[in-house]
């Protein structure tokens, strides 16, 4: 296929028309003529572009008609061309080279792929990165170390662990300056920070904001901070659901303080309901918990006190635990069956 080809599909099928051949219904109500909501059971895809782009609000997945296609079917880049040419009978030109598929036996594991990447540690890129810019505290960077949560990626970038509950990594998120996204061939199960046993389960959307949380909350004793990586994927949800299965275990919807934030909020609070597990919702001061931190460490700076209650740390310079972050009296906390509405 060539490049005018590549054009005139893009030019002449719609991302709706994807959708709607795919099974997913316009959700009217919610949509406008620069972002057209569709849904497929519990799968959101927003188009815009006048029908040239959209994105999966529940995940890191955007791109254009043929990334669409790729993302709903898994597959590659022509399988996806041809596919989008069945939907106007386009004939496209067969390749007339293919690069040669890899010799599978010198294929690299994920887990030896992040074997192979250094730590971070004082004065490198992403030690800089993470600390300077994030402003994460260095308390907090060496218990995730202690805990090889960390890699550095390229390009200053910060790789963090997804697991799954018998401690195998499964990808990482990758964040940095200039870049976002997840592992080539990796699997979204779950970041993980904290001890195995806990039972206070805090969700958020990013391992920057699980960091940050338990930045702010000083580590909290009996709680493991968590981040889905943006998705909700059968993977996430069957590790979600093994955790939340332990007598006495409540699950703490820490998502950001957005509409995408409350709708995972609500997924979770379903899953609480389903599984009959204790339930809250903690938001942050500011859209999500890492310009909470941000904005309380500039102000303790400036000399403000303007942190969250019991977050700061004791004399002898180790993380303690704290109080929930922002949970506000009577709003939204207690378990599955006496949660409050917002």
């Amino acid at each position: 296929m060539n490049r005018k080809e590549i054009e005139a599909l893009r030019d002449r099928v719609s991302c709706a028309t994807v959708l709607e051949q795919a099974g997913f219904a316009i959700d009217v109500k919610e949509s406008t003529r620069r972002a057209m909501k569709f849904r497929r059971s519990s799968e959101i895809i927003i188009v815009t572009h006048e029908g040239r782009g959209w994105f999966d609000p529940l995940s890191d997945a955007k791109g254009d008609v043929f990334g669409l296609v790729e993302h709903l079917d898994h597959v590659g880049f022509l399988a996806s061309a041809g596919r989008v040419a069945d939907l106007v009978g386009f004939a496209i030109t067969e390749p007339e080279w293919q690069a040669p598929a890899r010799d599978q036996g010198h294929n690299v594991s994920l887990p030896e792929r992040w074997q192979a990447r250094r730590r971070p540690w004082p004065g490198s890129p992403t030690w800089a990165y993470l600390n300077r810019k994030r402003f994460l505290p260095v308390t907090l960077l060496r218990a995730a170390l202690r805990q090889d949560r960390l890699r550095e990626g390229p390009y200053s970038s910060m790789w963090a662990a997804h697991t799954d509950n018998a401690g195998i990594v499964t990808g990482w998120e990758a964040r940095g300056p200039e870049y976002r996204g997840f592992a080539s061939g990796g699997t979204k199960v779950l970041f993980r920070l904290g001890p195995a046993t806990a039972l206070r389960l805090a969700v958020t959307e990013a391992a920057i904001d699980a960091m940050s949380l338990a930045a702010i909350e000083g580590m909290r004793d009996g709680t493991l901070y968590l981040s889905t990586g943006g998705g909700w994927s059968p993977s996430t949800e069957t590790a979600l659901r093994q955790l939340v299965s332990r007598a006495d275990s409540l699950l703490v919807a820490a998502t950001d303080a957005n509409p995408q934030g409350d709708t995972f909020a609500e997924r979770l609070r379903a899953l609480a309901d389903e599984t009959g597990c204790g339930w809250s919702r903690l938001r942050p001061a500011a859209e999500d918990w890492n310009e909470t931190l941000k904005i309380r460490e500039k102000e303790k700076k400036e000399g403000r006190s303007g942190g969250v209650p019991h977050s700061r740390r004791p004399r002898q310079g180790k993380l303690r635990p704290a109080e929930p972050a922002l949970d506000p009296a009577g709003r939204d906390a207690g378990g599955p069956g006496g949660v409050m509405k917002d």
